[in-house]
C-alpha cells in the first residue's frame, strides 16, 4: 500500500459505500425495466443499451471491491457482470425469474453501506455463506440453457446492524486533500489494505484496465489527485495522493506492456462525479453543515423581508414630496399677494432667499427619491436572486426521495401476487431536503395500501375489463406556490355506501348523520386512528394506523392531505405542502388589536358574517357553510386575550379544522397577505400554547404565528370546560352590562332550555352548562349574580357544587338555587346544609316559584 496515502479524514468503508450506492441505483432501476420488457414481451431478451448499462454498473463495483479488499462484493458483482455479458451476447436469455436472483445481489451490495466500521468484519464473517447462495443462484442463470429456469435458490436477506448516523461520504471525499501528513492506518474496525501492484493488476490486465477508463469518467470511490504526470487515468486510480516521482515512474513501467484496450462500450453508467454534478475541480466543494445552511437560508429570507420594508419608505418620502409641492405653491401664493403691498428691501431679501431655498430642497428631494428607487429596485433584485440561491442548496429533486418506490412497489406487488406498475411524473420537480425527507413515510404508506386494498388481482381486472396490471401514478409539481403531490390508482377505490356503513358501525355518528355527510367528509373519516375499511388485518395494512400517521406528518409540515374515491376506478391522495419551512405565506389579521399570523395552508376559507347568520343552541353559536354548521368562537377568548372592543357588521371568520373539527374564528379585521421569515421561539419558553413560531413585519415589530392545530385542540377544551363568550351587537352588549347574569347548570337539554327561556322572559342574561364540572368551570371565570343547578349529572353532582361554590372566599357571595325532581325531605337538607339558598323542585316551572325565588336573591332585572 502507498506510505503516502492520507487516510486520516475518511473511512475506506463510506466511499465504498457511495460507490455501491450510486451504482446499485442504477442496477435497481434497470432491471425494474428489464423486468416489465420480459414481461411485456415473453419473446424479448432486453435491449443491449439496458443490458449494457446494468454490465457497466456491475463491473464498476467489482472493481471498487477489489480495491478495497471485500471478496464476497467482488463475487456477487463479477457473477452479475458475466450474466449481463452473456445476455448481451445472447448465450443466455434472462426470464422474469431471474431478475428475483440479481435484486437480492444488489440487496447484499447495498446492505455493506449500512455496516458500521467496527463491526464490518464480524458482520461480513457472518454473511459469507448467504453470499455465496447469491453468487450461486446468479452462477445458475449463467449456466442454464435459454428456456431452462434455475432451481430457487432460498437466500436470507442479509440483517446488518442499524444504521449509524455518519456524515455525508462526498465530505469525506474532500477531506483527501490534506496534504503532508502521515498516514494513521487505525488496525480495528476495517481490514488493513496493503496492495501490490499484482494485487490491483491481475495478469490478463482486462478487469484493470476497465477500472481504470471508469476512473477517467467518474473517480467514484477515489479521491482526486495532484500528480506531476497525470496523462494516465491508471496512474491516477493507483496515485491517491502526491506520489513520488521515482514511484510514478516504476508504475509506468509496469503498465507500459499493457496492449490497449477499446473499452468505449464498457464506461460507468450514472457515475459518482456526473451524478452529482461534481466535475474535474476539487474547489467545487466546500463542507457546511446543515445548521450553518439553514441558518443561512433564514438570514436570506430575511434580508429579501427587509429588502420589501424600502417600499413604504419610497411611498413616504412620495408623501413628502407632495407636502413641499403644496409648500411651493402657497410661497407661490405668497409672493404674489406681497408684490402687490410695498416691501422693505430686506424682507424682499429674505423672501427671494426662502424660495430659492425651497426650490433647492424640491431639486435635492426629487434626486435623493430617484436614488432610493433605484436603490430599492437593485436591493429587492439582490435579496431576492440571494434568497433564491439559497434555497436552491435546499432543493432537490423529487426523484431522489422516491428512488427506491418502484423496488418496493415491484417487491409488495409480487408478494400480494399482484402485477402492479408505478408511473413516476416530475421527477424534476424541486422539492425542499426537509419536506422531501418527512414526505418518504406517508408516500410509502399510502402506496402500500393502494397495492394491498386498491388494485385487484389480475384475473378480477380480467373481469372487469381492466388490463391485468394495475398502474399507479406518482406526480409531483409545483401550483400556485405549493408543492403538490398526487398518487393515484386505476383500482377498485372505497365504495361510498360501505364507507357510510363502516362509518355507523364504528359508532362514529348515528344512520341520520352519515345520510347527511357528502362525499369529502366521509373520505376524511378514513385518516381517523384505529378506522381500517379492510376486512382483515395482514402484516401489509388493515390496522387503521397508517393513513392517520400519514395526515399527521404532512399536517406537521403545514401541509394538507385529502383523499377522494372514483368507485370501481381507482383513488386519488393529493398532498398540498409548503415549498420550504423557512418562509411561509400567511394571512394577517388583528385580534384584541394585537397582530397575528395565520398560515395560509392552515386556513380553510376567510369570509364575512352578518348578525343575522348566526344562530344559538346550547349556548352555542354557529353558522352554516355549505349545508354545514360551523361552531363560531372569538379568537381573544381562545388565545386568553382581553379585548373592551364590541365586533361590527359585518364579522371577519377565519374557517380552521382538525381531522374531525371545524370552527369559525370571529377576529377584529383582515390586515392582508405576506411572506414572513419564521423564526423559532427562544427554548426557554418552551412550547407555547396556540404559537409555532414569530416574524419581524416590515417596521420591525415582531408578529406572533398561529399554530392551527393546536389551536383547534384549544377549542375542543374549551368547548368542553368553559362557556363561550358570544359575538354580540352593540344593542346586545348594552343590554348585558345592565343585566343579571344567571348560570344555569343541568344535564337534561329540555330542563336547560326551558329554564333558559323563562328566565330571558324576564329579561335576564342566561349561560348554560352540561354539568357540574362544566358548571364549575364556568362560575370561576365568568361573573355572574346567580346559579341555578340541578343535583344528579355526571362528572360532578349538584351538591359538589354548590359546596364548591361556597367554599370559596371569591364564589361564597353568589347565591345559589337548587332544582331538583328529588322532592324528599333529606334532599332538600343536603341541599340547604351545603350552601344553597333556595332548594325547589322542577313542578316550580308550572307557577312563579323559580321567577319569585331569583327576584328574592338577585331583584328584578334593570330592563
Amino acid at each position: 500500500m502507498n506510505e503516502k496515502m492520507d487516510l486520516s479524514d475518511f473511512s475506506m468503508l463510506d466511499l465504498f459505500s457511495l460507490e455501491v450506492e450510486t451504482q446499485a441505483e442504477v442496477l435497481n432501476d434497470h432491471l425494474l425495466t428489464l423486468e416489465n420488457q420480459l414481461q411485456d414481451s415473453p419473446d424479448a431478451q432486453g435491449s443491449l443499451s439496458l443490458l449494457e448499462a446494468l454490465m457497466r454498473a456491475s463491473h464498476s463495483i467489482k472493481g471498487a471491491a477489489r480495491i478495497v479488499q471485500i471478496e464476497p462484493a467482488v463475487k456477487i458483482a463479477h457473477v452479475m457482470e458475466d450474466c449481463f455479458m452473456a445476455a448481451m451476447e445472447r448465450t443466455i436469455t434472462i426470464t422474469p425469474n431471474h431478475i428475483d436472483f440479481l435484486l437480492q445481489g444488489v440487496d447484499f451490495l447495498q446492505s455493506i453501506g449500512t455496516v458500521e466500521q467496527d463491526e464490518f468484519n464480524i458482520w461480513l464473517s457472518q454473511q459469507e455463506a448467504n453470499a455465496e447462495k447469491i453468487v450461486e443462484a446468479i452462477a445458475s442463470i449463467i449456466h442454464s440453457n435459454q428456456t431452462d429456469t434455475p432451481q430457487p435458490v432460498t437466500i436470507a436477506s442479509p440483517d446488518p446492524p442499524p444504521v449509524s448516523n455518519t456524515e455525508t461520504p462526498t465530505s469525506d471525499v474532500m477531506a483527501l486533500e490534506s496534504e503532508e501528513r502521515e498516514p494513521e492506518i487505525e488496525d480495528e474496525g476495517f481490514p488493513q489494505f496493503d496492495l501490490s501492484i499484482d494485487d490491483v493488476f491481475p495478469e490478463d490486465g482486462e478487469d484493470t484496465i476497465l477500472f481504470s477508463e471508469d476512473s477517467k469518467a467518474s473517480p467514484n470511490f477515489l479521491p482526486e489527485a495532484s500528480l506531476e504526470n497525470d496523462n494516465d487515468d491508471t496512474e491516477q486510480m493507483i496515485s491517491w495522493g502526491d506520489e513520488e516521482e521515482e514511484g510514478i515512474t516504476d508504475f509506468n513501467s509496469l503498465t507500459s506492456d499493457s496492449s490497449p484496450m477499446d473499452t468505449e462500450e464498457v464506461k460507468p453508467t450514472n457515475s459518482l462525479m456526473s451524478a452529482s454534478g461534481m466535475g474535474n475541480s476539487r474547489d467545487r466543494f466546500v463542507r457546511v453543515s446543515t445548521e450553518n445552511l439553514n441558518r443561512l437560508m433564514g438570514l436570506a429570507g430575511e434580508s429579501l423581508v427587509e429588502a420589501t420594508a424600502l417600499v413604504p419608505l419610497s411611498e413616504s418620502f412620495l408623501n413628502l414630496k407632495k407636502s413641499q409641492l403644496e409648500l411651493s405653491q402657497l410661497l407661490e401664493h405668497l409672493q404674489v399677494n406681497l408684490v402687490q403691498s410695498p416691501l422693505s428691501k430686506e424682507a424682499e431679501n429674505y423672501l427671494s432667499e426662502l424660495i430659492y431655498k425651497e426650490r433647492e430642497c424640491r431639486a435635492i428631494l426629487n434626486d435623493r427619491l430617484n436614488a432610493l428607487e433605484q436603490f430599492s429596485y437593485r436591493s429587492f433584485n439582490l435579496s431576492d436572486r440571494l434568497y433564491r440561491e439559497v434555497i436552491g442548496t435546499h432543493m432537490r429533486p423529487f426523484e431522489e426521495g422516491v428512488s427506491s418506490f418502484p423496488r418496493m412497489v415491484r417487491d409488495l406487488a409480487r408478494q400480494l401476487k399482484k402485477r402492479v406498475k408505478l408511473e413516476i411524473i416530475g421527477k424534476l420537480t424541486m422539492v425542499a431536503r426537509d419536506i422531501l425527507r418527512k414526505l418518504e413515510a406517508p408516500l410509502t404508506q399510502i402506496l402500500r395500501n393502494s397495492i394491498d386494498h386498491g388494485i385487484e388481482f389480475p384475473d378480477e381486472r380480467v373481469a372487469k375489463g381492466k388490463p391485468p396490471e394495475g398502474t399507479i401514478h406518482l406526480e409531483a409539481t409545483h401550483r400556485f406556490g405549493m408543492l403538490s403531490i398526487t398518487i393515484s390508482d386505476d383500482g377498485k377505490g372505497i365504495i361510498l355506501d360501505n364507507l357510510r356503513e363502516s362509518i355507523v358501525t364504528k359508532g362514529l355518528v348515528t344512520e341520520e348523520m352519515s345520510q347527511q355527510l357528502n362525499e369529502a367528509e366521509l373520505m376524511e373519516f378514513i385518516f381517523l386512528p384505529n378506522f381500517s375499511t379492510a376486512n382483515q388485518v395482514t402484516e401489509i395494512s388493515g390496522r387503521g394506523v397508517g393513513l392517520n400517521i400519514a395526515k399527521t406528518m404532512v399536517q406537521e409540515v403545514g401541509g394538507n392531505l385529502q383523499a377522494i374515491s372514483k368507485p370501481g376506478q381507482g383513488m386519488n391522495f393529493h398532498f398540498q405542502l409548503p415549498l420550504t419551512l423557512s418562509v411561509i405565506r400567511t394571512l394577517l389579521v388583528e385580534i384584541a388589536g394585537e397582530p397575528y399570523a395565520f398560515p395560509l395552508s392552515r386556513i380553510d376559507q376567510i369570509l364575512t358574517l352578518n348578525f343575522d347568520d348566526i344562530h344559538s343552541v346550547e349556548n352555542r353559536q354557529y353558522f352554516s357553510l355549505n349545508n354545514q354548521n360551523i361552531g363560531l368562537v372569538r379568537a381573544e377568548q381562545v388565545l386568553e386575550l382581553t379585548s373592551n372592543s364590541t365586533p361590527t357588521e359585518p364579522l371577519s371568520v377565519i374557517v380552521v379544522s382538525d381531522q374531525t373539527n371545524r370552527y369559525g374564528l370571529v377576529i377584529d379585521r383582515f390586515l392582508g397577505e405576506k411572506s414572513l421569515v419564521v423564526r423559532p421561539l427562544d427554548p426557554r419558553l418552551g412550547k407555547v400554547q396556540d404559537i409555532t413560531g414569530a416574524a419581524l413585519l416590515e417596521d420591525g415589530s415582531p408578529i406572533l404565528i398561529i399554530d392551527v392545530l393546536d389551536l383547534v385542540r384549544s377549542l375542543d377544551k374549551i368547548l368542553a370546560n368553559i362557556s363561550i363568550n358570544h359575538v354580540k351587537t352593540k344593542e346586545e352588549t348594552a343590554w348585558h352590562q345592565s343585566s343579571k347574569h344567571i348560570l344555569v347548570v343541568d344535564d337534561s337539554i329540555t330542563v336547560r332550555e326551558m329554564e333558559r327561556k323563562l328566565l330571558e322572559n324576564k329579561g335576564y342574561k342566561v349561560d348554560i352548562a352540561v354539568d357540574g364540572m362544566e358548571g364549575w368551570n364556568a362560575v370561576r371565570v365568568g361573573h355572574y349574580d346567580l346559579v341555578i343547578s340541578d343535583i344528579d349529572m355526571p362528572r360532578m353532582n349538584g351538591i359538589k357544587l354548590v359546596h364548591n361554590i361556597k367554599s370559596s372566599p371569591q364564589l361564597k357571595s353568589i347565591p345559589v338555587i337548587i332544582v331538583s325532581y328529588k322532592d324528599r325531605e333529606e334532599d332538600r337538607l343536603q341541599g340547604l346544609e351545603v350552601g344553597a339558598d333556595y332548594y325547589l323542585t322542577k313542578s316550580s316551572f308550572h307557577d312563579d316559584t323559580l321567577i319569585n325565588a331569583v327576584i328574592d336573591l338577585i331583584g328584578k332585572n334593570d330592563d
